[in-house]
């Protein structure tokens, strides 16, 4: 049975059949049985799920889920209503208003960036509870390998946002000129003075994508939520 059910699905079916990966959802099992793990199961796959390939504009990659309760939701650096907005994205929203002046949210869901081609993955897209890396070099990385490596060979220009150095180390799977790449510091409290301030990181994917034929994207965050698509196996 698919585990996505878009166009992700046939794309990404070697990475669910590979050796690495059937070693990860057994270990994937016991954890969720045993273990207080972040997201919940039916999200782990919402950036794909809320972004079909055909979609994607821009990828921004985070390293693993927040660990906390009630924030991970299955999107980079995207937190649950009602729990306020954390630190680094406190600071996300900080550069978006001094970048393009959009006003932020009263909350920390980026689910309408995901709907409107924005790839909100993670390096290792789940974390037990209060212990963050506890995933780390489980399989997840050869997975999202896979995805960026898809997202890579598609003909239309897609921007590549990559915020500190475990998100930098995916830069090397780029590897067409049409793409753009963009590099920063993490945006959390302890890097975003060292260069997230101030890389104007939103109005340069919209130029890129107006420059390529591509419509910009839309940064604004509603405060309302909106509608997803739900599948639960």
């Amino acid at each position: 049975m698919e585990i996505l059910h878009n166009d992700w699905a046939p794309l990404l079916r070697g990475a669910f059949e590979a050796p690495s990966y059937r070693t990860l959802r057994a270990f994937l099992i016991d954890e969720y049985r045993s273990r207080v793990i972040h997201p919940g199961m039916y999200d782990i796959f919402n950036a794909l799920h809320w972004t079909p390939y055909h979609d994607v504009k821009v990828v921004i990659l985070g390293q693993d889920p927040y660990h906390g309760t009630n924030q991970a939701h299955g999107l980079s650096f995207s937190v649950l209503r009602p729990t306020p907005p954390p630190p680094s994205l406190v600071n996300i929203y900080k550069e978006l208003h001094d970048d393009l002046g959009v006003e932020p949210p009263h909350h920390g869901d980026l689910t309408a960036w995901a709907l409107r081609g924005v790839l909100l993955l993670n390096t290792v897209l789940t974390v037990r509870h209060g212990q963050a890396d506890s995933h780390k070099n489980k399989g997840w990385e050869a997975f999202t390998d896979a995805v960026i490596d898809r997202v890579n060979e598609k003909e239309d220009p897609v921007a590549f946002v990559f915020w500190g150095r475990n998100a930098q180390a995916k830069k090397s799977r780029i590897t067409h000129s049409r793409h753009l790449v963009l590099c920063a510091p993490h945006p959390s409290p302890l890097s975003a003075f060292h260069g997230f301030f101030g890389s104007r990181p939103f109005s340069k994917i919209n130029a890129f994508l107006e420059k390529h034929g591509r419509e910009p994207i839309d940064w604004s965050i509603p405060e309302d939520p909106v509608e997803v698509p739900q599948w639960r196996e």
